[in-house]
């Protein structure tokens, strides 16, 4: 089942697909220069659209519930952004220092929101709450995620050029307000063609990493990286996978949350956004090396969806245990 689902995801295609083209036939030179400004203007419509999608409605909802928001931040930004850097400076001398410092990328970045909430559904959660949480960590994710890397010292090797805020501000930010400004007269628009904006969104995400790894494979990223650090890298993100869903679900029992509560912190907690990830990472670092800072998350992106399957199908048994065995009846009709 949890490989039919891996298979079967069409975001997971697309990715691979990506990949391929660029291990096959990578943009370089003057091509390069063309498909970047593609996946610029791709990436200004995205964030244009999650600006209208996002509704303030949700956003107030979301802030309103402090008791559950306030430590799901502080555990996206603050403990998963720890465990990336700590990650980083473990990391073997056969895993490249840019490849290393992806995994206090990784830490940085919001959590998903198609696939945390998806997931948090499938396992019987709270949908409303993983929804509206999920969208407000990628709203704070696009403001902190980057002055996080940098405070953390993610700025090695030449990786972020001194015009990445700028760039930051004219691709990521201000759509996304424009966005915010005028959705109201946008609903319908959005309502109507909610299946081509998802198809867009996917599309404009593999360009992102057909741009960075382009870069990667330009760099020669089969002989920069041997096979001990594709294994130690591998390692790496199992770790963060287990440390980021485990300390999800143990910092959620530790606040005393409901179990459908629980299961929405966990994915959201978990989770970490290859829609955010590809595109930033294609705006914030040069292209040489935006393909090496994006492996862990392409990793992790496999990774959670292999874990995501299996884990929801079983919480989902779980909740629906302890919402009828105190009484012997049955929630369901």
């Amino acid at each position: 089942m949890a490989l039919r689902s891996i298979i079967s995801d069409p975001m997971l295609r697309m990715l691979a697909l990506a990949i391929a083209l660029a291990a096959l036939l990578p943009a370089t030179g003057t091509a390069r220069g063309v498909v970047q400004v593609a996946a610029n203007i791709g990436i200004f419509a995205l964030f244009l659209l999650n600006g209208m999608r996002i509704r303030r409605s949700e956003i107030a909802a979301g802030a309103a519930n402090l008791r559950f928001l306030l430590p799901l931040i502080f555990w996206v930004f603050g403990a998963m952004a720890l465990v990336g850097l700590e990650l980083s400076r473990l990391a073997p001398a056969d895993v490249p220092p840019i490849v290393a410092a992806g995994f206090l990328y990784l830490g940085v970045l919001p959590t998903t929101i198609q696939s945390s909430t998806s997931y948090s559904s499938l396992a019987r959660g709270n949908v409303a709450l993983s929804i509206i949480s999920a969208a407000l960590l990628s709203l704070i994710g696009v403001f902190l995620s980057v002055p996080l890397f940098l405070a953390l010292g993610g700025a090695g090797e030449g990786v972020v050029g001194s015009d990445a805020v700028l760039k930051i501000i004219v691709i990521l930010i201000v759509p996304f307000a424009i966005g915010q400004l005028v959705q109201n007269r946008t609903q319908s628009f959005i309502a109507l063609h909610k299946p081509r904006i998802v198809t867009l969104d996917r599309m404009v995400i593999a360009l992102a990493v057909y741009v960075a790894f382009s870069g990667a494979v330009e760099q020669d990223v089969w002989t920069r990286i041997d096979s001990t650090g594709w294994l130690w890298t591998g390692i790496l993100v199992l770790i963060f996978l287990v440390v980021g869903h485990g300390g999800a679900w143990l910092a959620s029992s530790a606040l005393r949350l409901e179990p459908p509560d629980r299961i929405a912190f966990l994915f959201a907690g978990g989770q970490k956004s290859a829609a955010i990830g590809a595109p930033l990472a294609t705006v914030l670092f040069a292209p040489e090396v935006a393909g090496f800072i994006v492996l862990p998350l392409l990793l992790y992106h496999f990774f959670q969806l292999v874990l995501a399957a299996p884990m929801a199908s079983y919480l989902a048994g779980s909740v629906h245990h302890h919402a009828s065995g105190y009484d012997g009846r049955t929630t369901e009709n």
